[in-house]
């Protein structure tokens, strides 16, 4: 698929950066005609594991044969990833086949990017509210999109928090659902994990039954857990819901790595297999599972669509020789899960060996606990390749050579490079010249650009 177009409304539209309120997007989609009421949805918040939770439900109810709208954020390589379509289980097999299937097309997003361009300027221009964000503008445009499209059920992955967060204005959800959280965007959210948790539980709706992955399973201290759960169980009571913690220990002490980099677990005596490795994504597979029976799916669904779930650039193995690994992890969190992870992929052949990592991250980010954390977990790095990502809040590559440095003592296979794809490559060939395993990390936003990169690349490829 040709790379997409970002529509022109949103151009300029990152000036007005991150304003959290409900304000705009309920007047901007009141002169639309309020899409968002006229369809089904699962909401979704969290700090890790969001769109990994997001593409288990998605496939789990296009197996169901659902007509499935699917938004999620960021996108990695178009921007159409973003908004999908998935149309029942032919649709799935369809996108499991091409992961670009179902992004919106160009047409659509001119079409609705118009009407909602409209609206805007009917609303700034009379005085009825600020001008909207971008992500509120790109929200708008999916919500008219599945309106039209006639989605059997739309799963929502929140941009930032839950309270405020502009897909919130959504009414009466199936099932809401909140996955692992942990100490992030603490100037927007809150400087302690309740308040980060309590912005998370906002999406909670009265009449809505909701699903939050167990506290007593996220990699965080053990007050913070307690803290945590205290939160959740007092939103749902105040909202009067059932709220179900999905997860089980002895779930993740079954599972099993197979040499073709599959993980297999049991959860209530039923065996699942995934592509998504990692026993982080067993705890996410069962909040998916847990979701999706609460919405009264069959359970021969369910297995299938675990089985069929897709999510790149999550402990994604694109390539066996050299062995080449890509994912997001931008936290400490998700830094410890692939670290983990990557102890565990391919049957555990990975384990100890020397690693090549090509990294770049955005300057808010802790670099230092991301980097320890693969220490603490193993991660034997003993070559480094440090770039820039193609984004204004980057980390100068030069920074970040040295903070890697410090961490892993590298004084001589250690590059710094301003352009990402001059990085990328760099990195690829050393690799492919030394055999080191080489593992590709950091924003989300640097795996899109590296994972592109490498598709001219690679030759022995999964993508």
């Amino acid at each position: 698929m040709p790379e997409s177009k970002v529509p022109e409304l949103l151009e300029g539209a990152l000036k007005f950066g991150i304003k959290p309120g409900l304000e705009r997007i309920s007047t901007l989609m009141s002169l639309l005609g309020d899409p968002q009421d006229t369809f089904k949805s699962v909401h979704i918040a969290g700090t890790n594991g969001k769109g990994s939770v997001a593409t288990f439900i998605s496939s789990i109810m296009a197996a169901d044969d659902k007509k499935v709208g699917v938004f999620t954020s960021p996108y990695l390589e178009r921007f159409s990833e973003r908004i999908r379509l998935i149309d029942g289980r032919e649709g799935l097999m369809k996108y499991v086949a091409d992961d670009s299937y179902g992004e919106i097309d160009d047409e659509s997003l001119e079409k609705y990017s118009d009407q909602v361009k409209q609206a805007r300027d009917k609303m700034v221009s009379e005085g009825l509210a600020d001008e909207p964000t971008e992500f509120e503008l790109i929200t708008a445009i999916c919500f008219l999109y599945f309106a039209e499209k006639g989605v059997d059920v739309a799963v929502l992955e929140t941009g930032l928090g839950g309270r405020l967060d502009s897909t919130n204005v959504i009414k009466d959800p199936l099932v809401t659902v909140i996955t692992a959280i942990g100490l992030d965007h603490c100037g927007v959210l809150g400087s302690t994990i309740s308040e980060i948790a309590g912005e998370k539980a906002g999406i909670f709706k009265e009449g809505s039954p909701a699903v939050c992955f167990d506290p007593d399973l996220m990699i965080l201290p053990e007050e913070m857990k307690k803290d945590v759960k205290d939160t959740f169980l007092s939103f749902a009571s105040d909202k009067n819901i059932d709220i179900t913690f999905a997860g089980s220990k002895e779930a993740y002490d079954s599972a099993v790595f197979t040499k073709d980099g599959k993980m297999e677990f049991t959860y209530n005596g039923k065996v699942y297999s995934t592509d998504l490795n990692g026993k982080h994504q067993i705890g996410n597979a069962i909040t998916a599972i847990e979701a999706c029976t609460k919405c009264g799916v069959s359970e021969d669904a369910i297995t299938e669509g675990i089985s069929l779930a897709r999510w790149k650039c999550r402990a994604e193995i694109l390539s066996i020789k050299p062995t080449v690994i890509i994912d997001g992890g931008h936290n400490p969190q998700g830094a410890t899960s692939l670290g983990e992870t990557m102890n565990e992929m391919l049957g555990g052949l990975l384990k100890g060996k020397p690693v090549r990592i090509l990294m770049g991250v955005m300057a808010d980010k802790d670099v230092s606990g991301i980097l320890e954390a693969y220490k603490t977990c193993g991660i034997n790095i003993q070559s480094a390749v440090a770039v820039t990502p193609d984004n204004p809040r980057s980390e100068p590559a030069e920074i970040l050579a040295r903070k890697i440095k410090l961490v892993y003592n590298i004084t001589e296979d250690l590059e710094a490079c301003s352009n990402a794809e001059e990085g990328t490559k760099l990195a690829y060939e050393k690799s492919a010249e030394d055999g080191m395993i080489l593992l590709a990390t950091g924003s989300l936003y640097l795996t899109g650009q590296i994972r592109a990169t490498l598709k001219g690349l690679i030759e022995c490829t999964t993508i």
